[in-house]
């Protein structure tokens, strides 16, 4: 029976680290779909996210069952509470793909993105990208250390929204408000995907340790 319970606590990892694998892959798609206005990729981002709901779905409900028969306490109970949060943080990041994917849709047959912002929005999903490969991994080897990185990664996404802005809001942008609020809403779903990596690698370096990042910090 416990070997049986050590296997589903294991196969909670595993449904994690996949969802990271989904969310990865779907962010590309829609960060292509974005710059190149290619309809059949928003499509597929867009559709392909119930793949990413239903592994959420079925986490909520194993930690439940194992809460509910197993009585966990001390290192299972917060291996459970963590997958539960780290769970909807992927679900979420998944979400903020779709957005993207319906903005590049929308636009169709336009590129939403103007030439001079195509190599910041090309690089903030190069930088999504690398934040949840990095957090894949971070999950798959609780490595502390690399979960406390995703803070500089996080640093570089806020710096590349910021530089979306300063071109918006200079007086050379001639091409109106809707490509404008566009590429503002854009720019927030990658700060906000970028935002839900730290969450979930925060949670891994709580999972390992016992303690927040910022008591990790106080520490040293």
């Amino acid at each position: 029976m416990r070997d049986a319970y050590h296997e589903e606590l294991g196969s909670l990892t595993d449904s994690l680290v996949e969802m990271t694998r989904l969310v990865r892959s779907a962010m590309a798609r829609a960060v292509t779909a974005l710059l190149d206005a290619d309809l059949r990729l928003s499509e597929e981002v867009i559709s392909g996210d119930e793949q990413v709901d239903e592994i959420d779905a079925d986490i909520e409900a194993t930690v439940f069952d194992l809460m509910a028969r197993q009585q966990p306490v001390a290192g299972d109970l917060r291996t459970l509470i963590t997958a539960l949060r780290m769970s909807g943080d992927l679900e979420r990041m998944g979400d903020l793909a779709v957005h993207i994917a319906r903005t590049a849709r929308r636009r169709h047959p336009e590129s939403a993105v103007p030439p001079e912002l195509r190599a910041t929005v090309l690089e903030m999903g190069r930088t999504a990208e690398r934040m949840i490969a990095k957090t894949g991994g971070v999950i798959a080897s609780q490595d502390v250390e690399t979960g406390l990185e995703l803070d500089a990664d996080d640093d570089r996404m806020d710096r590349l929204h910021r530089r979306l802005f300063d071109v918006l809001l200079s007086p050379g942008w001639t091409h109106g408000v809707e490509p404008a609020v566009d590429i503002t809403l854009a720019g927030r779903y990658f700060e906000r995907f970028a935002d839900h990596a730290v969450h979930v690698a925060e949670n891994v370096v709580y999972l390992v340790t016992g303690r927040r990042p910022e008591e990790i910090a106080d520490l040293g």
